[in-house]
């Protein structure tokens, strides 16, 4: 099979950053799902993969998670899905990725995709909306319901993947008063247009921003980029007995300011299912399903961003050039082999 990797860590700017490989074809065994890949998007984490985490000597690394495509075979003790099924996942960072045409996953983290999108406008959404979900439900607690409320969500970054979609979550799913951050017009406007109550200039002091717009303090904090140059502002601008989520990687991050408000701290990983084989390690499989629903009746839309062509290193080096300037807007798709 045709795919796509690296064999040492290199900037992408290097012409071996990324390489077309040929591979052997992978065969699915007990709950797995053999999949003939369609699109795939590119994450922040595949970028930091490629330049942090070195292949075995000899041996090439396949990067990518987000996928949508079709199921050609399935394991002896798959039951959630059969050949022929569109589906859509993020697979697991511990297994080789999605830029190959054919893929190996596991049935409990994958969902069918929506009816209504093609095979490159679902690729944009299963890694960022399993984040943003888990954030949301599982690690922030709220309830889904329309029911008024006095709880109030800042995402920092929400003009990224994960925060495109998480916008439109606690927007459409919940009560309460979302505003994200954004420092450039379009960004802004994109945010905004997501159904964000507000947008505030996340290059300035946030607290003095969210004055601004005639709120105070917020209950959560989701920040998903630039943690560490945000975090006083985060603390000062929580309301006492808030809660904050981070999915970013600061080299250092002194909690101790928190004490005080007894601010509740999360990291969201959503490769921790998968990693681990949590006991609710389907939790995703069905996430995914209600949100493919959601799209379908048109309650959430994708996040696609721009379309980068075919599955190769030469288009998947520029779009990790595009991810590691900082200046991407909504997600990176390729499409086909």
């Amino acid at each position: 099979m045709k795919a796509v990797g690296y064999r040492q860590p290199l900037p992408i700017s290097e012409a071996a950053s990324l390489i077309d490989v040929e591979l052997p074809d992978p065969k699915p065994s007990g709950r797995d799902l053999l999949v003939g890949v369609k699109a795939v998007s590119i994450n922040p984490v595949d970028t930091k993969v490629r330049v942090r985490m070195a292949p075995k000597a000899g041996e090439t690394k396949v990067l990518g998670w987000d996928a949508s495509g079709v199921v050609v075979a399935a394991g002896p003790e798959a039951t959630l899905f059969k050949p022929g099924d569109e589906v859509w996942y993020a697979g697991s960072i511990a297994r080789p990725g999605t830029n190959s045409e054919l893929h190996l996953v596991d049935e409990r983290i994958v969902g069918k995709k929506p009816m209504s999108l093609g095979f490159a406008q679902a690729a944009a959404l299963p890694l960022t909306t399993i984040t943003a979900w888990e954030m949301l439900f599982d690690r922030f607690g709220v309830q889904p319901g329309k029911r008024p409320t006095e709880d109030t969500l800042l995402i920092i970054g929400a003009a990224g993947g994960v925060g495109s979609i998480l916008v439109q979550l606690a927007r459409r799913l919940t009560g309460m008063r979302v505003i994200g951050t954004a420092s450039r017009r379009e960004t802004t406007e994109w945010v905004l247009s997501l159904g964000a109550h507000h947008v505030i200039d996340h290059s300035k002091p946030l607290s003095a921003e969210l004055k601004r717009v005639g709120i105070p303090a917020v209950t959560h904090v989701a920040s998903l980029t630039q943690t560490e140059s945000h975090f006083p502002q985060i603390v000062e601008c929580l309301a006492p007995q808030g809660k904050f989520g981070l999915i970013d990687d600061p080299p250092v991050l002194d909690i101790m300011p928190l004490k005080r408000k007894c601010i509740s701290v999360y990291w969201e990983l959503m490769f921790t299912r998968p990693v681990f084989g949590t006991a609710d390690m389907i939790a995703q499989h069905r996430l995914l399903s209600e949100v493919a629903e959601l799209v379908d009746a048109g309650v959430i839309r994708t996040t696609f961003g721009e379309h980068f062509g075919r599955i190769n290193a030469e288009n998947l080096k520029r779009g990790h050039a595009l991810i590691e300037s900082g200046r991407a807007k909504g997600k990176i798709v390729l499409e086909g082999f």
